[in-house]
């Protein structure tokens, strides 16, 4: 059934992955400060929606995947697209009617669509902020957190280290032996390691199982892995969605960045919690490899097993549960 949309409503198309959709919590909660009487309805993934609906960061899903055509129309409606930058999601959204449309500067078929310039070299969450910006909504990278910071102290004695070795993409992926000599360490000093991803991934999972941690490859569905990861000690992954969970849930991280320079889509709040490894060479400003490539990117397999373990001990160290802390003079 086609959503039929209103004055009242508020239309953001991101459909895309769960790493894209957090980097962009920043942009939606602007938007939500700045018309507080409309329904937001955002169109992504369902899982993915469904997930930021029940953290109150929309009030409505409509259920799309990348650029398919939309099931809304209407009028009185406004529409903003934090999908990309080409005119293919422009004119999804202005295919369903509404009397204003916000998105980045582009040219299609149908003429030249207006908006802010794109800008290459910039943080995700910096450039969605920026965008709707340009309808006074204002937000920032705090917006990012799904919880308080406060509630990271929270961690209990025991709490697992959570390790995900895997990525859409092998130019994403660490290799696993490497992860399994990381997982050997942490389980040879008494800690529980869980890994995790999709039942895609159960190779990842049984490689790292044999090396002492806890298989849960395919076991969880979206809000089973962010229970996980809110409750972890520490979070140890590539540059992915879980990743993003961690800085969502302000769980201590060492993220592993490859092909895609962490100044784009790195923890953009809470440095210290957030550490990232990354043998890219910050000044050269048009370096990017292929995140979609089908082989482990060089600038990824340069990041050795002794600097992910040196990382791993030092937020262990700096983040202690409660329980193990020294008291308070």
């Amino acid at each position: 059934m086609r959503r039929q949309l209103g004055p009242g409503d508020l239309l953001v198309l991101r459909a895309l992955g769960l790493g894209d959709l957090l980097t962009g919590v920043p942009a939606l909660r602007g938007l939500r400060r700045r018309f507080p009487e409309r329904t937001l309805l955002l169109a992504a993934p369902a899982a993915i929606g469904a997930f930021l609906r029940g953290r109150g960061v929309v009030d409505e899903v409509l259920v799309t995947d990348g650029l398919a055509p939309l099931e809304a129309e209407g009028s009185g409606h406004l529409a903003v697209d934090l999908h990309g930058k080409g005119p293919e999601s422009r004119q999804l959204l202005a295919d369903t009617g509404p009397d204003d449309l916000l998105g980045f500067a582009t040219t299609g078929p149908h003429g030249p669509f207006e908006g802010p310039q794109w800008v290459r070299h910039e943080h995700e969450v910096a450039r969605w902020c920026r965008l709707v910006a340009a309808w006074d909504a204002r937000c920032g990278p705090e917006d990012l957190r799904l919880r308080p910071r406060e509630a990271q102290g929270g961690a209990l004695p025991g709490a697992p280290v959570v390790v995900h070795p895997g990525a859409a993409f092998a130019a994403r992926r660490w290799p696993v032996e490497r992860w399994a000599l990381v997982v050997a360490d942490l389980v040879a000093r008494g800690l529980e390691v869980v890994v995790t991803g999709t039942a895609a991934e159960r190779p990842l999972g049984a490689a790292l199982a044999a090396a002492g941690a806890v298989d849960r490859c395919g076991a969880s569905d979206l809000d089973g892995l962010a229970d996980l990861v809110a409750g972890a000690r520490l979070v140890l992954s590539g540059d992915t969605g879980t990743a993003h969970l961690a800085t969502a849930f302000a769980v201590p991280s060492v993220t592993l960045f490859g092909p895609t320079p962490p100044a784009w889509w790195g923890p953009a709040v809470d440095a210290d919690l957030h550490p990232v490894l990354w043998h890219g060479d910050p000044a050269a400003q048009d370096y990017v490899g292929d995140p979609h490539g089908g082989q482990v990117d060089p600038t990824l397999a340069r990041i050795t097993v002794e600097e992910v373990l040196d990382a791993a001990h030092a937020q262990l160290a700096a983040h202690r549960p409660a329980a193990h802390r020294a008291p308070a003079r």
